[in-house]
């Protein structure tokens, strides 16, 4: 059974112990940790009667440490990390976080919508730091669920009883090809006109592959994709080069300017994305999320 530590040691009177140590003097000290000089001299002996030991001594007018003091000190660092790690965890553990924020978002959300939140977050709160991971909506998803991200900006999930969301706009899929095309000059694109035509496309997990799949399955034929790209950015590259039609959300309609053509589909294969922001339930009354739902409901409220 471990020895009962002494009421007289606190963790306050080790930081002092600590402010001492780095200072060398007790008015240095005091500054450092916006006291008084006397409060300091306090703590340290209150901390010589908790120990039961000398920790200092007196050299003319000087206070000095001995080895003893540099022993607790030691110790005092580390329980004194140890413990704002602690508290840290604890904090997260409980759906609380203190000064960054990780935010996953979609590629295709870094051109207007993620500038926006995080300039109107960083308004609301300035010291806070925003850290932003990209991925797929089945990468975001999963890093949610692991606590590797606080919040994604992404298209609403399925319906998860841990998962919260909150949809900040909705977003037609266009047929993307690329300047010059016979395509696009039509006013709507039959699916069905394009059954020998090369497809690109993004791969697995991002949500607007997902539409493209359910489209051409109205289309009742599979197309012939030629590649799989793991961003929308590349993926519309590979259009304006020609290597490839596909289909795109229309937020980033005007990134390639004209060299990429969004052409409206017919309306048996309307595809609509609903991007939200979407957190733990568990984490719902975390400050920096209430700062962020706040955020996305005003730009939902502005139609921005």
């Amino acid at each position: 059974m471990r020895d009962r530590i002494d009421d007289e040691i606190t963790f306050r009177k080790l930081e002092v112990l600590l402010a001492f140590m780095e200072t060398g003097n007790l008015s240095k000290a005091a500054e450092a940790l916006d006291v008084s000089s006397v409060s300091v001299h306090r703590a340290l002996h209150s901390l010589e009667k908790g120990v039961r030991c000398s920790l200092f001594r007196l050299e003319g007018r000087n206070l000095k440490s001995t080895d003893a003091a540099q022993t607790l000190a030691e110790v005092a660092n580390e329980v004194l990390t140890l413990m704002s790690d602690g508290i840290r965890a604890t904090r997260e553990a409980a759906g609380y976080s203190s000064d960054r924020l990780r935010i996953g978002s979609l590629y295709s959300l870094t051109i207007r919508t993620v500038p926006g939140i995080v300039v109107d977050i960083k308004v609301r709160r300035p010291t806070l730091q925003v850290e932003l991971v990209l991925g797929s909506n089945a990468e975001l998803l999963d890093k949610l669920k692991q606590g590797a991200i606080d919040a994604a900006l992404m298209a609403l999930p399925e319906a998860e009883p841990e998962i919260e969301s909150i949809p900040l706009f909705e977003d037609d899929i266009f047929f993307a090809a690329p300047a010059g095309s016979p395509y696009a000059k039509q006013e709507a694109i039959d699916l069905k006109d394009c059954r020998d035509e090369t497809f690109v496309s993004l791969g697995d997990g991002f949500v607007t592959y997902r539409g493209f799949l359910e489209a051409f399955r109205v289309a009742d034929f599979t197309p012939h994709v030629t590649m799989r790209v793991g961003d929308i950015f590349s993926l519309m590259n590979l259009v304006s080069g020609g290597v490839g039609y596909t289909l795109l959300p229309g937020r980033v309609r005007g990134v390639f300017g004209d060299k990429v053509q969004f052409v409206p589909l017919k309306p048996q294969y309307l595809m609509r994305q609903t991007i939200g922001v979407s957190f733990l339930r568990a984490r719902e009354r975390d400050p920096n999320l209430l700062a962020l739902m706040a955020v996305c409901r005003l730009r939902t409220r502005s139609g921005d």
